[in-house]
């Protein structure tokens, strides 16, 4: 773990923060300075005796730094004529310690076994006195420092010091004690090597990233003045070098510039030298004939040479042989009549090469060739087909080509060659090589493709390219052939590779009759010596070639046979290292061979050559953006771009490079046209025909393409680059995870394969993954025995467990996701606590599982039901079974015994593998090292049967299909899909593709496809899944295609339904109910003979399903209270005995429907079978008009995906208080008067408050906007709920209360969730989706598994609980519905019964200028089985729930009853509305009416008497009361919540909100803050209690902006300070508003006292000067208006901003600062504008003195983010960009720190005195608000992307901070700086800043 924090290196004086000295100690002479060189402060240790004159690190000896890294980098600088020393106590393995001194005191190198003292020789200065008498001398100087001394950087080798003097390993540095005499800036440890002087674009050309150097990071970096070398200021020592100067053994400068000799950077120590053998013997002359015998040819006889061929030529037999035709098209050759054949057959549609074995009787031959086989095989044949791969290069990524249309690309991919449809992203696969591909190229028309593959088997072959099929294979005369280019006309094929010897040759074959079935011959070749790394076949004559290489440009020509060469003379540039090459496009009018030739090198050169000519024209070198093209005579200055590829059409250039950028160029190469960064070197570039797309490719494996019209970049494909370890499949959210060797692990979509996450892990290696079962995390286990546990949502890490020794191979979690298991190589395995957020640890045991990591990654396997655990071990000769829940012995078998029992095979066989079987076989599969697969009773460990030579050389991979109809087997590079129980002649099929070993297989969840992985991730279609009876949940469209498809299933080539990979199952409830395929016919309910004619005809969209399940219950949709029309799906889903008997709590209504339950035996989770929306669905989409049905804020942020969060301990702000509550959430308040318990909802953010003393916790796990909360009965649990956004997903979240953890997290609905309601037993939780979904789904509280689930015709507004009765509910909805539920779960099994009332017709009438539908919105249980339900149109009726009918109802309201309220046994009634009213009811004696059943009550008041009433702020949306209904807590749309006590007629605020946009928060010199809002209110706050004390409101004006004064104003009278501040006087406040007016508030008289419109436009910024005389404003138009606070005048007026919104503007309050030049202004202010300028003034407002000091123009592209051009003069196009934002350091009053749109995200330091930008620090997204804390050391930056990010100001290292659910639109720190206040929207949160 300490290798973790401690990367990449740790500042050591930060880490202990020694100028505290708290951490660290000083003795003696020891003062912090200002160095001038280095421009920072350092420390000064002097003193004439250096032992009492010291810093030591740590405080005291005893302790220790602890620290692990390699390297100690020493910044310092000897005190001239001074001497000092250093001492270093480092621990070993061993735990020696052990100390290094080094000194220039020490004359010569001395050693103990716990002491090394190294001589320090000081560098004198260069051109110094000292320097030049030491080269005149001879020698060097020791003693005391030189009089010159320089900055050095000292670098020692602790592992290399160690193992060199003293044969010992180190461990970790203990203590540093640095003594006199000499200056020291700071140290570091890292176990990276930096170099200095060297720039990162310096070491990646000289290919030092690789090697593990890298240049000196910033904070280790010294100043180097523009101009200057860095070794010419510096210096740097490397100790131990590999140079050794006297004296010996010491620590001393070898070269003043290493870069230009003397020791190679990177090289710590002297390299070994291979010694060379050299035969003395041979005199010169045998040197001669041994070169004669190589270059003279060998006299032998011509041979003929070999033509390939497509067919194998005829051999002759010594006896008979049989031949026969089969029925497929193949043919058997027999050799021996008892001999097995085994059959090979290439499907040229699907690419798959299958090989079965037959067996070969004398019938065989006798059969005609139609006639099918006797022999039984595995159907359908194919059983897989190919679908997508995940991958990209393999041996090279410099090879993806353009079809000629520009619709498909086509690139190698290890052994298969893939085209990818750019648009669909549908791929199509080339395969029969059998190594990597390494080259490709097609003809002009892309007719052709010809491909070659590396290895010693070295191949091409030639594709017709259309049709997928191999029209020529042949064997090259070359070993490894690693280029290809044919002809225009595809005549010709040139390829170079290298022979036996290692010699470059060059081939040119005949290619002119391939297509036509002719053979491929040799029209030249030629061995060469010059290195060729491209070559092309020119596109005028198809005989010559151009080539290039290192250090050469070579032209061609195919002559008489023969292959002739002519070298372009380079010139003075002969020395070039040549990476590609490039002809140019034709043009009218031109002769061909006046074609030019470009090629371009590593250096950035590109080279125009005159092929005519054989000469250079023109020579360029490209440099970066921002730098001009330079020509020849200047081309070596600067640094260049390294250009892996290039490619040239008729207009323009295009160059791939190391720097990872894909450029777009003139061809006079002036300017860049268009660049695209990616993530690491692009090494593949193309054009289309057209010109308009460009295509990249990079050696990270990610394939890119850029639209030049758009400027659009679209991803095709990211890819690893390494091995694929491991992967895993999450059903729920259709997620693969995978592991590879490239140290990343990648969460990718399954419908698309498109990357969504990726993580990384540079020091460990991962090697396991598994999802967790339900929630979005997956666990990981790393090489180094680590298991850690990742959230996706957070992408952060959850949880870290180190228990284990060696690498992980096995990690399963158990399917009720309880528990977590892993097993390491060294036989460790551990049971983890998953039902804890910390993963706790259970048991651990050693020795249980085999030693070793061929296990991995599956070395253990769970069963269904998560009771059983078996894996193999504790040897290899045993498996074992042990119980998941306490990793207690269940079962152990013995392998060995079992095979040698039943095989006469000599050698002992071992376990490699262990898989469950699906649970209804209770089978445990055990595959053996010598391929035998063990079936056995996974409950008696019994043999059942055996299956020998599943692969010849082992299984890397086994799965079984769910359905326990199919295994897959991995091997030999190859897969096999068996039949499951060998039932068959021919048990299995063959599949190829892969080139590497397969890692792992597995079926996807549902069944319709294979995923295995090795070097690249392959997705198969899989057509072994039975298609008569579809599994569960399966979409509508699966359905109605296979209903057509006849009674056998045939295997599609490209059924879309087998391109989407639909992994719903039965393993995850529906996301959307399915729509068919064909228009859907409505039918009566009561036509049953049209129902019957549908089935016999066989058109029935179930297909199957209703045949399997004729006589079960089915689930139907509810068409409405008057529809009694059904589609076709659902009358073939009803069964003849849906007539249900009545049930006694629902009544008899023939209303009454019967829900699916679910089947015995399948997932609990499984959803109903999909219904058809009927023909008034779309209706549904459309917007309730009654607000109780939630709706959320419009908000079209994303939250961002790549976010840096640090860990809680180490987190530099923490959440204290939130202030404000969601008006617009429904039900999302929550109250407990017997507990105390208070919750509510503010934004993503659920606030758990004591009332009493006003403290908060807080819950977040949401990412968007929470809709409604409940609570259950006991308070142990509380749910909330939030809808769909984007990415992210609705979702419920169950919540631990005395925890304040979420437990629990469930995912059904597709939009937002309107309602939540728990039963009266809590046993079961009740969730119901929006309007758009119209879903109800009850969830099982005991493991929050999904029991049952409806879809409603009508929206549902609200629902309840009967408390009176078991599992009944009812709900109420749009167009007046009423339903009751049952939940019957008599029969073992959960359904949903339903009943829906009939409704009286004076209920639905409208009232109340109601335009459309009453709808019921509202309802309530009371006493004595009476339903009160609410209307829009304020009507209140009763029902009778034991009838379901209505008895009475009443005018409540005169407006919308949104809420109802009663308790148990109250005779009392609370109802709430859009009125605003909130009306107390005595309902005594209610249920008595029921006796006159037809009596309506239409008046108010009759029978009933309303007992009081209260007129609130807004409407009411939730309520919680006491049992007595005497108190209790409301909240209103407002953002308000109230006490209510009815008793003593009383409503007290409890929590006040914004209802508009929060536009300012502004703190005074007292303990007060201010904020404004959209809604033209300013609130004033008491910073201390976060209490509102006073409001002002502007009617029909918002205000955008306000300041405090900066002085108080002497007033007479307070009427809003508290008792203990009376005598302090409050200051004014000013505000700026839309109007363009601007208005002064005294907080003292609670009055406005000034207003004034210097402006005709929206007022955007205000402040006050810093003496308090003038008032700054600006606004929308540029201006800025300075007026006077006390007369109202506008005093001056700044028109520099003219024309751009002014954004921001910052008055300091430092006076007299230097600017500089010797000038110093009294005060100063800026204004920042939307056009990126930034004015300074200097003002001196009582002198009437305002002048500019600095005008800041920052560059800016001319588009916006998202493209859309910027167009000048159009002020409304600001809108589109970030704000300009800009700040006076409070520390460095000289800086500016500016942010804003421009080239970079990034903030920026700008020198007032320097006039330039000093520094930069980068930033992730670009700044929405931005503000410094007082102390200056920290910036807060928010983001539209709802991130807060604080950042150092000194180090620019930032955390992210995640809370709000929109965009960050302020932060603001508070005057102390131990608070931060963020706003999004109407949301305030209050952080406290712990740092």
């Amino acid at each position: 773990m300490s290798r973790l924090w401690q990367h990449p290196y740790v500042n050591i004086f930060k880490h202990l923060s020694v100028s505290e000295w708290k951490k660290s100690t000083k003795e003696g002479e020891v003062v912090a300075v200002m160095d001038k060189t280095l421009k920072a402060t350092v420390f000064r240790i002097t003193g004439a005796i250096p032992a009492g004159n010291y810093i030591q690190l740590p405080q005291t000896p005893s302790q220790s730094l602890g620290l692990t890294g390699r390297y100690l980098y020493l910044l310092f600088k000897a005190v001239p004529t001074k001497y000092f020393v250093v001492h270093l106590d480092v621990a070993t393995e061993e735990g020696l310690v052990v100390r290094i001194s080094f000194s220039n005191l020490f004359r010569e190198f001395k050693s103990t076994s716990t002491w090394l003292q190294f001589p320090f020789v000081c560098q004198p200065w260069k051109g110094s006195v000292e320097g030049i008498t030491r080269k005149t001398a001879r020698q060097d100087i020791q003693g005391p420092a030189p009089a010159s001394t320089r900055w050095t950087v000292l670098l020692l080798d602790f592992q290399y010091i160690l193992s060199m003097y003293l044969n010992r390993k180190y461990s970790h540095l203990k203590s540093v004690r640095l003594c006199a005499n000499l200056l020291v800036k700071n140290l570091f440890t890292s176990d990276t090597q930096y170099e200095a002087g060297l720039s990162l674009r310096q070491a990646r050309e000289a290919g030092m990233i690789a090697k593990g150097v890298a240049p000196l990071p910033r904070e280790m970096a010294f100043p180097v003045p523009k101009g200057s070398q860095w070794h010419d200021l510096y210096d740097y020592i490397r100790f131990p070098a590999a140079a050794s100067r006297v004296p010996f053994d010491s620590i001393q400068m070898h070269s003043p510039t290493p870069m230009k000799g003397g020791q190679e950077p990177g090289k710590m120590s002297p390299e070994r030298v291979a010694p060379k053998t050299i035969h003395a013997a041979k005199d010169v002359n045998s040197k001669f004939s041994d070169i004669n015998k190589l270059t003279n040819p060998k006299r032998h006889g011509k041979k003929r040479a070999k033509l390939p061929t497509k067919e194998l030529p005829p051999v002759g037999l010594d006896h008979d042989v049989s031949v026969l035709q089969g029925a497929l098209g193949e043919v058997h050759v027999f050799a021996h009549d008892d001999d097995d054949v085994t059959v090979h057959r290439h499907d040229s549609r699907s690419g798959m090469t299958m090989s079965t074995k037959v067996g070969t009787g004398r019938t065989s031959a006798a059969l005609p060739s139609s006639q099918e086989p006797k022999y039984k095989s595995l159907q359908p044949d194919p059983i897989l087909s190919l679908r997508k791969i995940v991958g990209f290069g393999g041996c090279t990524t410099k090879e993806a080509l353009w079809t000629a249309n520009g619709t498909h690309i086509v690139y190698p991919c290890h052994a298969v060659i893939v085209s990818m449809d750019v648009k669909s992203g549908h791929q199509r696969f080339f395969i029969g090589h059998t190594d990597k591909v390494s080259s490709l190229t097609f003809d002009r028309s892309t007719t052709l493709l010809a491909s070659a593959q590396t290895g010693q088997q070295s191949v091409v072959r030639v594709w017709r390219y259309q049709k997928g099929e191999c029209l020529a294979m042949f064997r090259t005369h070359v070993q490894s052939v690693y280029c290809l280019s044919f002809s225009q006309k595809g005549s010709v094929l040139c390829g170079v590779g290298k022979d036996g010897h290692g010699k470059n040759m060059v081939v040119a074959w005949d290619t002119s009759r391939v297509g036509k079935g002719g053979d491929i011959s040799i029209l030249a070749k030629a061995h060469t010596d010059v290195d060729i790394v491209q070559m092309k076949v020119a596109p005028f004559d198809e005989t010559k070639m151009v080539s290039c290489g290192g250090d050469n440009v070579r032209v061609w020509r195919v002559r008489n046979n023969s292959l002739r060469s002519a070298p372009v003379n380079l010139g003075d540039f002969h020395v070039a290292e040549f990476t590609d090459i490039c002809f140019e496009a034709s043009q009218p009018g031109l002769e061909p061979a006046d074609k030019f030739v470009y090629a371009c090198t590593r250096s950035g050169h590109i080279f125009e050559i005159d092929y005519n000519r054989v000469s250079v024209v023109h020579i360029r070198r490209l440099l970066p953006t921002g730098k001009e093209v330079r020509e020849k005579q200047t081309v070596q200055s600067g640094a260049g771009i390294a250009i892996n590829a290039m490619c040239v059409n008729e207009s323009f250039c295009v160059t791939g490079s190391d720097d990872g950028f894909l450029r777009l160029w003139p061809l006079d190469f002036k300017n860049v046209f268009l660049e695209a960064e990616h993530e690491g070197p692009v090494t593949a570039v193309g054009i289309t025909a057209d010109g308009l797309r460009i295509l990249a490719g990079t050696a990270t494996g990610n394939l890119g393409m850029l639209d030049i019209a758009t400027r659009n970049y679209t991803t095709l494909m990211r890819s690893h680059t390494g091995t694929v370890l491991s992967a895993t499949l999450d059903p729920a959210r259709r997620q693969l995870a995978t592991v590879s060797a490239d140290h990343t692990i990648r969460i990718w979509n399954m419908d698309t394969l498109q990357q969504t996450y990726d993580f990384s892990s540079p020091q460990e290696c991962p090697c396991v993954v598994t999802f967790h079962p339900s929630l979005q995390c997956f666990a990981c286990g790393f090489d180094n025995g680590c298991v850690r546990v990742f959230s996706i949502a957070n992408t952060s890490l959850v949880a870290e467990m180190r228990q284990h020794r060696g690498k992980i191979t096995g990690l399963v979690y158990t399917p009720n996701s309880h528990y977590l298991l892993s097993a390491a190589s060294l036989g460790s395995l551990a049971l983890y606590d998953a039902s804890q957020e910390a993963y706790p640890l259970m048991r651990l045991l050693g020795n249980m599982v085999a030693r070793g990591e061929r296990y991995g990654p599956s070395a253990l396997a769970v069963n269904e039901d998560g009771k059983h655990v078996a894996f193999v071990g504790p040897s290899e000769f045993t498996v074992m079974v042990v119980d998941a829940r306490s990793l207690d012995e269940v079962m152990r078998i013995d392998i060995t015994s079992i095979v040698s029992a039943d095989t006469e095979s000599p050698m002992i066989d071992t376990a490699a593998m262990v898989r469950y079987a699906p649970h209804r076989a209770k089978q445990l599969l055990v595959a053996t090292t010598n391929s035998h697969l063990l079936r056995l009773d996974s409950r008696t460990g019994r043999l059942i049967n055996k299956v020998s030579n599943l692969h010849r050389s082992g299984v890397t991979g086994m799965e079984v299909c769910s359905d326990c109809r199919h295994l897959a087997t991995a091997g030999d590079k190859v897969i096999k899909i068996w039949d499951y129980h060998m039932r068959m002649d021919i048990n299995f099929q063959v599949f190829i593709g892969h080139s590497e070993k397969i890692q792992q297989v597995a079926f996807t969840p549902d069944g319709l496809g294979l995923l295995s992985i090795g070097e690249a991730v392959f997705l198969w279609d899989f057509y072994g899944t039975s298609r008569d009876h579809p599994a569960l949940g399966t979409t509508l469209e699966t359905e109605h295609f296979l209903s057509q498809s006849g009674s056998r299933p045939q295997p599609p080539r490209k059924s879309p339904v087998r391109r989407s990979l639909d992994m719903t199952g039965s393993l995850r409830p529906r996301d959307k109910a399915p729509m068919p395929s064909s228009p859907t016919r409505l039918l009566e309910a009561s036509d049953a003979s049209t129902e019957d004619k549908e089935e016999e005809e066989g058109i029935s969209l179930l297909g199957g399903v209703e045949r399997a399940n004729k006589d079960a219950e089915t689930e139907v949709v509810l068409i409405g209270p008057e529809s009694a029309s059904r589609s076709s799906m659902e009358e073939s889903s009803v069964t003849e005995t849906d007539e249900a008997p009545p049930v006694e709590t629902l009544g008899t209504s023939p209303r009454i429907q019967r829900h699916r339950r679910a089947e015995p035996g399948m997932d609990p989770t499984a959803p109903p079978l999909p219904v058809l929306k009927p023909a008034t669905d779309k209706a549904k989409q459309t917007r309730p008009s009654c607000y109780s049905h939630f709706v959320a804020r419009e908000n079209r942020t994303q939250m961002a995906q790549r976010r840096y969060i640090a860990p809680p301990k180490q987190a530099g702000m923490k959440l204290k208080s939130v202030l404000g509550y969601n008006g617009n959430g429904r039900g999302n308040l929550v109250w407990h008067p017997d507990t105390g318990l208070f919750a509510y909802t503010s934004g993503c953010i659920i606030v758990i408050e004591d009332l009493h003393t006003g403290t908060q916790k807080h819950l977040m796990g949401h990412v968007e906007e929470i809709s409604t909360l409940t609570l259950q009965h006991d308070c142990q649990v509380l749910a909330s709920a939030s809808g769909a956004n984007g990415l992210a997903a609705s979702q419920i979240c169950l919540w631990d209360v005395q925890g304040a953890l979420c437990k629990k997290v469930l995912s059904y609905h597709e939009h937002d969730v309107i309602c939540l309601a728990y039963s009266r037993d809590d046993r079961f939780l009740v969730s119901v989706g929006d309007y758009r979904d119209c879903t109800l789904v009850v969830w099982s509280t005991h493991d929050y598994s999904l029991l049952a689930a409806s879809k409603t015709a009508r929206p549902i507004h609200a629902l309840a609980w009967d408390p009176y009765t078991t599992n009944e509910f009812c709900s109420v909805g749009e167009t007046g519905t009423l339903l009751f539920w049952l939940l019957d779960e008599t029969q073992g099994r959960f359904s949903l019964n339903v009943h829906e009332a009939d409704v009286p017709q004076d209920l639905l009438d409208s009232k109340h200028m109601i335009l459309g539908d009453v709808a019921f919105t509202s309802l309530q249980y009371g006493g004595d089985s009476v339903l009160y339900v609410g209307t829009n149109t304020g009507i209140l009726s009763a029902w009778d729930t034991r009838h379901n009918s209505c008895f009475m109802h009443w005018d409540a309201d005169s407006a919308e009853i949104g809420l109802i309220v009663s308790r148990f046994g109250s005779s009392r009634l609370i109802t709430g509305g859009a009125s605003r009213m909130l009306r107390l009811w005595s309902v005594y004696g209610v249920g008595e009416l029921r006796l006159a059943a037809g009596v309506s009550n239409g008046h108010v008041g009759q029978g009933l008497v309303m007992e009081d009433e209260m007129s609130l702020d807004g409407t009411v949306t939730a309520a919680e009361f006491d049992d007595t209904m005497d108190i209790g807590v409301v909240g209103t749309t407002s953002g308000t919540l109230w006490y209510i006590n009815w008793v003593e007629r009383s409503c007290i605020r409890i929590v006040s909100s914004h209802i508009g946009k929060v536009n300012s928060i502004v703190f005074s010199a007292s303990d007060y803050f201010a904020s404004c809002d959209d809604d033209g209110s300013l609130r004033l706050y008491t910073l201390t209690d976060l209490e509102q004390t006073l409001q002002f409101q502007v009617l029909d004006q918002s205000c955008h902006c306000m300041a405090f004064s900066p002085n108080p104003v002497p007033t007479s009278s307070s009427q809003v300070v508290p008792a203990e501040k009376e005598g302090q006087a409050l200051q004014r406040v000013v505000a700026g508003y839309s109007d363009g007016t601007v208005r002064i508030f005294d907080l003292d008289l609670v009055e406005m006292v000034l207003k004034m419109q210097p402006h005709g436009v929206a007022v955007t910024v205000i402040s006050f000067s810093s003496d308090g005389h003038v008032v700054l404003s600006g606004g929308t138009d540029g201006i800025i208006a300075v007026s006077s606070p006390t007369t109202g005048m506008t005093m001056r007026v700044i028109n520099d901003h003219r024309g751009a919104p002014i954004t921001d503007m910052h008055v300091t309050s430092n006076q007299d600062v230097e600017l500089g030049l010797g000038l110093r202004s009294p005060h100063l202010w800026l204004a920042a504008s939307a056009d990126r300028r930034v004015s300074v003034w200097s003002s001196d407002w009582p002198k009437d003195l305002c002048e500019m000091v600095d005008w800041l123009s920052f560059p800016a592209p001319a588009f916006a983010p998202d493209g859309t051009v910027i167009r000048k003069g159009d002020i409304a196009q600001y809108q589109l960009l970030p704000p300009s934002l800009a700040r006076f350091s409070p520390t460095d009053h000289d800086i500016i720190i500016y942010t804003g749109y421009g080239m970079q995200k990034q903030v920026q330091f700008y020198s007032i005195a320097q006039k330039k930008v000093v520094r930069t620090t980068a930033l992730t997204h670009w700044a929405s608000t931005l503000d410094v804390s007082p102390g200056g050391h920290l910036i807060a930056v928010g983001t539209a992307e709802r991130l807060i990010k604080l950042v150092d100001y000194h180090e620019s290292s930032f955390q992210d901070f995640v809370a709000h659910n929109d965009a960050v639109q302020l932060v603001r720190f508070t005057p102390s700086g131990k608070l931060a206040f963020t706003v999004a929207h109407n949301q305030i949160l209050v952080w406290e800043v712990t740092i």
